[in-house]
């Protein structure tokens, strides 16, 4: 018999924090031929509700996501304000940040079942439809987990690459287009 607290029924995503998602992304697609990249300004006002350590602070970040098999890697760029990225990033460099769960049954549920053990969350939002709550569980797991309540329409990507797209400029275009626009 499991007498686990809260069950998941698998790993989602697995997310990268890094200084350069254009560089990133690059690499990604040239050495391992991962791609092609949705893109998506996370920013006001598609990006609401936000906090960080249970204080509502704004936020953004740029984020690249494929899928790898059946995960998806994200890799994470944040851009302005205070986040658990740019700690991330201050105190330990580049690199695994989280892994996320999105197929959690009761979200609230879930989010109170891991208070009841002592876990908050250290960042949340809200981008369209969807819900994302990081958990503080990097002193128990190792890593953060991301509980995900997504939403009834899937967001749409800011942009999209291709594979002429990493020619000489023609990223740096789409992350101006991208950045201008939010």
């Amino acid at each position: 018999m499991n007498n686990a607290t809260m069950e998941f029924e698998e790993i989602s995503q697995v997310a990268v924090v890094v200084k350069d998602l254009e560089k990133t992304i690059e690499r990604y697609w040239k050495i391992l031929g991962i791609g092609p990249w949705k893109i998506y300004n996370f920013a006001p006002p598609r990006l609401k509700e936000m906090t960080v350590h249970a204080k509502p602070i704004p936020y953004s970040m740029m984020v690249a996501e494929t899928y790898v098999g059946r995960v998806i890697l994200e890799i994470i760029e944040p851009i302005d304000g205070p986040s658990i990225y740019k700690e991330f990033l201050e105190e330990k460099g580049e690199g695994l940040h989280h892994i996320a769960c999105y197929r959690v049954p009761d979200v609230k549920k879930t989010l109170d079942a891991f208070k009841e053990v002592g876990i908050g969350i250290l960042q949340s939002g809200k981008f369209d439809d969807d819900e994302f709550y990081y958990m503080d569980t990097e002193k128990i797991f190792g890593v953060i987990l991301e509980i995900v309540k997504e939403g009834t329409i899937p967001p749409t990507p800011d942009a999209t690459t291709h594979r002429s797209t990493f020619g000489p400029n023609n990223l740096f275009s789409i992350f101006h287009c991208i950045c201008e626009q939010g």
